[in-house]
């Protein structure tokens, strides 16, 4: 039983650490807003792993088998979320100017900062999914993965607010929002396109 909540656990962890919309949305206010901006973003994204283990624990996961298209249409309601934030990005692209001189880090509403955080979780199907197939020990992973979260994804929140990555950002913030903006653009076109076809279907 330990061996498979410890494996569990650490497919997990390496879910949290691999690439994806939660770590765009940190290294994306880490990098454009700052420290304080990334931790709060951090402790949405902590909370919103939190808000889905619980969801399970309490049988999601049998709504979710009972009926399937509520999956899609987190995929719809996901990539359109995904597709906002794209948006955002594409439209900082636009408005950055050269900044190679001194970075001018953009203040943020700490508030505002872990409702993204929350919401790129909560709307992400892969989540969700996550949770479901681990639901057997849920009532001990909700705590864990909200700490595991916070380190890892506080981990790429330092990392992208060290000082020489945010005198990065402000030299190529232009190239910089215009990748953050793709990356969410083709996740949230993916998820959308998916959720739609399978809502028809």
């Amino acid at each position: 039983m330990l061996h498979a909540y410890l494996l569990a656990l650490s497919g997990i962890v390496l879910a949290q650490a691999a690439p994806g919309p939660n770590m765009i949305a940190v290294a994306s206010a880490a990098l454009g807003q700052g420290r304080r901006a990334a931790i709060f973003t951090v402790l949405g994204v902590a909370s919103g792993m939190l808000v889905w283990a619980t969801a399970v624990a309490f049988g999601l996961s049998a709504v979710l088998a009972l009926y399937p298209s509520l999956l899609s249409l987190f995929k719809v309601f996901g990539g359109g979320y995904l597709l906002f934030l794209a948006a955002r990005a594409v439209r900082a692209s636009l408005t950055a100017g050269d900044r190679t001189v001194q970075p001018q880090i953009r203040p943020t509403n700490g508030f505002a900062a872990w409702r993204r955080g929350l919401l790129v979780v909560l709307t992400n199907p892969k989540a969700a999914l996550m949770w479901t197939a681990v639901a057997t020990f849920l009532f001990g992973f909700g705590p864990v993965a909200f700490v595991s979260a916070s380190l890892v994804y506080g981990g790429y929140g330092l990392l992208f607010s060290t000082g020489i990555a945010v005198r990065g950002y402000a030299r190529f913030a232009r190239g910089i929002e215009t990748v953050f903006g793709a990356a969410f653009g083709l996740l949230g076109v993916r998820l959308l396109h998916d959720g739609l076809r399978e809502l028809r279907s």
